[in-house]
């Protein structure tokens, strides 16, 4: 079999799978319950990972702190998401704010 050959049968087989996986959901759903509690623990652990993944972005670069300029532009993108500014408005400003204190020098 050529390396070709190998790669599309891969790439067949991965998006069959991925296929299935993702049909499993509505199909499975009406057959599966779940207590209340497994239901809110789910709600929240997407909420917990969501935050560790920002939290994780926004405070490091590499093995270390990533500065204080990331983090002060990532605040200022949730202050004007929460304040429900558009969403070009919320990437432009926290990206000016970080391009500015890294232009002072705060990189």
């Amino acid at each position: 079999m050529s390396s070709g050959t190998q790669l599309l049968a891969a790439t067949a087989v991965l998006g069959a799978g991925t296929y299935a996986f993702r049909l499993a959901g509505p199909v499975l759903r009406s057959r599966v319950t779940l207590p209340a509690r497994a239901e809110h623990l789910l709600t929240v652990a997407v909420v917990v990972l969501l935050a560790a993944l920002v939290a994780t972005s926004a405070l490091t670069q590499g093995h270390g702190f990533a500065g204080p300029a990331r983090p002060a532009g990532v605040a200022v993108g949730a202050l004007c998401a929460w304040r429900r500014a558009p969403f070009l408005v919320v990437v432009l400003a926290a990206a000016a704010t970080t391009a500015v204190l890294r232009l002072l020098g705060a990189s």
